[in-house]
């Protein structure tokens, strides 16, 4: 996203935050389609994503073409003021297509080939649906180009939701190429590999396939470049599509909706963001309101804290967990403001009415089954009012904070390989305890990629940096160096980027920097702890760590363990620091760590005491000022104080969300 573009608006029209759903109206009878437009403007959208999942409708057979109902539509949301976020619907493809062509589906690794009759059911490299998608976004690009009433270009759908990982014989040859492509030659390849283990060398790049279901381990270092292969097969999806619609409809904005939610990891999004105009992001409440906050900070942390649009979220319940309970009352409005504070300058969801049939119909919507006359709707439509009360705000970015958590997409995926120390390590989740205790503090705190310059954050913190290329590794050593303090854990610096060990005893690359050395991991069982000399516990991982500069600073001591004793160290480099964490603390263990590495990089709370870890702080600025939101974690009222408020008062009810101007 090197020159953010955002969504197309009539001359005339003063700026707002956008607010709307996916919206299918093929799935509904014509007659629907006037009363969806009273209601869109009752409720205060002004932006729908149309055509996700229309491709059979559009093209119902090869050489067949309908796009009658598309043109009317699109001319009806016009006319009423509702701009078209319009996909280029090769999602997925038509059963004619997969019939027809049935070498588009996608492979598993066992070799099980996948059918059509759910969605996502193409493979990324595959040279004919490539094809047979091309030709639907140029007839789309061609038809729509110059249509006022399209705002942006919606490519594809989550790309690589259902069908990232492909091990056809397509992807093999892809595969092959990307890896040429890589290392130049195939001694470069048998290097980065290390294939003299196993008797695993190639003569020939011909030889080479995904890691499909083995005898034994697959070569991890094949692995780990079949997720990047993989991650960069749907990015040239994008690139494909992307440049025809550039080529035809240049001065509309492009963009494509993550997924940044939970454990999924299958695409690179902060390397998919730069091919786009502006970031999107489609998020599903997964673990409550801290990990929805938490990943809304990823995502303004890949949109370089510019404004980013929140493609999808839901209004209450879903239909994909286990079990799916509606949303409480409140957390409609404070899940959607709560992207707002983190930059999403548009708030939209999946979908705008609750579909009758198919395997969404009990996924909530902006308009329920229920109509009009529900909870539900009356929320939807008092948000769009707050929404337009906010439009200060649009434009402005996530302004930056004194602390950041260095989230590394590589470290992430390596670091959960298989024949590692431990099967049970989570690389998101030892982040998130670091971003949740910082919340609970009343500490404001970015989520930046690795490769984000750290100049000006007073404290980074980069939880299991397992993967420590040579650049990464002098850009940390150079930051702690001009005044950075830095925090690293267990499990850092161990490799790469070929995940080949840096030798001479762990961390590996930080080890001369943070003064200690660890001969040996020492991983702990399930339920097991070992006590910290704080007070606090340790799980999942330790180690016997040796202090080998002088400097060291050791703060928390292994107590009771014969092995180990050095827990938490720091070390003074130049005016700043490097601190080291070896085992996992959990939240509750970084809470207690906190206040020393905090008042060693001169960090404080901006939030009065009596409200650090009831309220979350997000501060967005730009040409209108300075906006505070104050978000409520609990379900209490808590007092904020006096104001000027854009947004809720000075008390903060239960679950609430509060602007006001700095």
């Amino acid at each position: 996203m090197q020159n953010h573009r955002w969504l197309r608006t009539p001359a005339g029209t003063a700026p707002r935050i956008s607010f709307g759903a996916d919206y299918n109206p093929d799935q509904w009878p014509r007659e629907v389609w006037d009363e969806d437009v009273r209601l869109m403007k009752a409720a205060g959208v002004d932006v729908v994503s149309v055509a996700i999942f229309s491709w059979a409708k559009l093209q119902p057979g090869p050489d067949t073409w309908d796009f009658d109902w598309l043109d009317e539509l699109i001319d009806l949301l016009h006319a009423n003021g509702i701009g078209v976020d319009l996909a280029t619907a090769t999602a997925s493809p038509p059963p004619w297509l997969t019939t027809a062509h049935p070498e588009v589906l996608p492979v598993t690794a066992d070799g099980t080939v996948l059918s059509q009759g759910g969605r996502q059911h193409w493979r990324p490299t595959s040279p004919v649906f490539r094809e047979h998608a091309l030709a639907i976004v140029t007839k789309l690009a061609e038809r729509y180009g110059s249509h006022p009433g399209v705002v942006a270009w919606h490519v594809n759908n989550e790309l690589g939701c259902h069908n990232a990982y492909d091990y056809s014989d397509d992807a093999a040859r892809a595969f092959r190429v990307w890896l040429e492509e890589r290392y130049g030659s195939i001694a470069g390849l048998n290097h980065a590999w290390g294939t003299a283990f196993w008797s695993q060398a190639y003569s020939a790049f011909d030889e080479i396939l995904p890691p499909r279901v083995a005898a034994a381990f697959p070569n991890p270092t094949q692995q780990l470049d079949f997720l990047r292969f993989s991650s960069d097969a749907l990015i040239d999806h994008l690139v494909a599509e992307r440049e025809i619609l550039n080529r035809i409809s240049p001065d509309i904005p492009v963009t494509t909706n993550f997924m940044v939610v939970g454990e999924t990891s299958h695409a690179d999004f902060a390397k998919m963001a730069g091919e786009i105009d502006f970031v999107s992001n489609d998020h599903y409440v997964v673990e409550g309101r801290d990990e929805l906050a938490f990943s809304a900070a990823i995502t303004s942390g890949f949109a370089r804290h510019r404004p980013w649009y929140l493609m999808e979220h839901s209004t209450s319940a879903v239909n994909w967990q286990p079990i799916n309970r509606p949303k409480r009352p409140g957390e409609l409005i404070r899940d959607s403001l709560t992207h707002v504070a983190h930059g999403a300058d548009a708030v939209c969801y999946f979908q705008w009415r609750q579909s009758v049939a198919g395997a969404e119909k009990f996924h909530s919507a902006m308009v329920p089954h229920g109509g009009e006359d529900t909870r539900v709707f009356r929320d939807v439509v008092k948000l769009g009012g707050i929404l337009q009360d906010l439009g200060d705000v649009v434009g402005s970015d996530r302004a930056r904070a004194d602390v950041a958590i260095v989230f590394d997409w590589e470290s992430w995926r390596a670091s959960e390989l298989d024949s590692h120390p431990t099967e049970k390590l989570r690389y998101r989740r030892e982040a998130f305890d670091w971003w949740t205790a910082l919340t609970n503090a009343g500490i404001r705190v970015d989520v930046v990629p690795a490769d984000t310059p750290l100049d000006g954050y007073r404290l980074a913190i980069a939880p299991v940096l397992y993967s420590a290329p040579t650049a990464l590794r002098e850009s940390l050593e150079r930051y702690v160096e001009g005044g950075g303090h830095l925090v690293t854990t267990y499990f850092s610096g161990i490799v790469d980027e070929n995940d080949h060990i840096w030798l001479g005893g762990y961390p590996g690359a930080f080890r001369d920097l943070l003064g200690v050395r660890v001969e040996e991991f020492r991983p702990l069982w399930e339920g097991e702890q070992v006590a910290l000399s704080n007070g606090t516990t340790g799980t999942l991982w330790s180690e016997p760590v040796d202090v080998t500069a002088p400097d060291v600073e050791v703060l928390v001591r292994y107590e009771g363990e014969e092995e180990l004793d050095a827990a938490v160290t720091r070390r003074p480099v130049g005016s700043g620091s490097a601190a080291y964490v070896s085992t996992r603390l959990g939240v509750e263990g970084i809470g207690a760590l906190l206040p020393t590495l905090l008042d060693g990089a001169g960090v404080a709370s901006e939030l009065p005491e009596a409200i650090r870890g009831s309220v979350e702080l997000v501060v967005r600025e730009g040409a209108n000022g300075r906006f505070e939101f104050l978000i409520n974690r609990t379900d209490d009222e808590v007092d904020l104080g006096e104001g000027d408020y854009l947004c809720g008062s000075a008390i903060l009810p239960a679950r609430g969300v509060a602007v006001r101007r700095a």
